[in-house]
């Protein structure tokens, strides 16, 4: 099997940027609509300089557009079909917990650390 080293590393970029829990509450937050930044600080309860830091990552990767209207920047998804795969990914992590609570598999660390063999 071909596997297309572009893609590949385009989407763990991706996932890289969806990989940190305040970005997903925010991107949450925003949701289907647009969303000022005081209105997702006001949901998340995180700082405004955090909310800050990660709209920029947000912004520069792509996954979300800004709009002054007036004082205020709005923040909208660019599609908004993330939110699907982000629900996805919830069922799928909650499913993987379940199981590993089922079998109670214990990992000492959640990802092995680089140029360690995991088995």
């Amino acid at each position: 099997m071909f596997v297309d080293e572009i893609y590949v590393e385009h989407v763990a970029k991706l996932f890289k940027i969806l990989g940190d829990a305040n970005r997903l509450r925010i991107l949450v937050t925003i949701g289907k609509d647009e969303r000022s930044v005081s209105e997702i600080i006001e949901v998340t309860s995180l700082s405004q300089t955090l909310v800050s830091f990660h709209l920029r990552a947000l912004r520069d990767a792509g996954v979300v557009t800004a709009e002054r209207q007036g004082a205020f920047v709005y923040y909208r998804l660019t599609k908004v079909d993330l939110l699907d795969l982000i629900r996805e990914f919830q069922e799928y992590a909650s499913q993987v917990k379940i199981m590993m609570e089922t079998e109670k598999a214990e990992f000492p660390f959640p990802c092995p650390p680089m140029g360690k063999k995991f088995f």
